[in-house]
C-alpha cells in the first residue's frame, strides 16, 4: 500500500505572502531545502502543466544518502493543478538508480487563510519506500520552519 505523509504549520503571514513565496523560484531555493541542505532551482514554471527541476545538495555529503548521487537529491516535477493563492499539486520523480526511489509521488502544498495568518499543509502521496516516514516528517517540519522564517 502506498504511504501518505502530511505536515502542517500555522504561519504568521498572509496567505498571499505565503503563496507568493511558494511560487517564486528564488524564494523556493531558500525555504525548500531542509536543515543540512542547500537548494538550486534550475527550472520552475508554476502553472498547470508547467515543470520544475530543483537540486538539493547536502552540506556534508560524507554522511548523506542522496537519491541522485551520494550528495544530491534531484527533484523533477510537473504541476498537475495550480489554483492561484490556494494550492499547488505536483507529480514528482526522483532520478535515481535505486529502485527504492522509483515511482511518482504526488505532492500538494496548500495555503488556507486564517485571519492574518496562514495554515500551510504539505501532503505527499505514494511516497517511495526509500524515504523513511521519520525523515520525511523531519524534512517537512524543517522546510515549513524555513518558509515561516522567510515570510514572517
Amino acid at each position: 500500500m502506498a504511504r501518505t505523509d502530511e505536515a502542517e504549520r500555522l504561519i504568521d503571514a498572509s496567505s498571499v505572502r505565503v503563496y507568493n513565496a511558494m511560487t517564486d523560484p528564488d524564494a523556493v531555493a531558500r525555504w525548500l531545502p531542509p536543515t543540512g541542505m542547500t537548494g538550486r532551482v534550475d527550472r520552475f514554471d508554476a502553472r498547470t502543466g508547467g515543470t520544475y527541476r530543483v537540486v538539493l545538495t547536502y552540506d556534508d555529503p560524507q554522511g548523506a544518502h542522496g537519491k541522485a548521487s551520494a550528495g544530491e537529491d534531484v527533484v523533477e516535477g510537473a504541476f498537475v493543478e495550480v489554483i492561484p493563492g490556494v494550492r499547488l499539486v505536483q507529480d514528482i520523480g526522483f532520478p535515481s538508480e535505486d529502485p527504492a526511489y522509483s515511482g511518482v509521488m504526488r505532492m500538494t502544498w496548500e495555503v488556507v487563510a486564517e485571519g492574518g495568518r496562514s495554515l500551510v499543509r504539505f501532503r505527499a502521496e505514494n511516497v517511495p519506500e526509500g524515504i523513511s516516514a521519520e525523515d520525511h516528517l523531519a524534512g517537512f517540519r524543517s522546510t515549513l520552519s524555513n518558509l515561516a522564517a522567510l515570510v514572517e
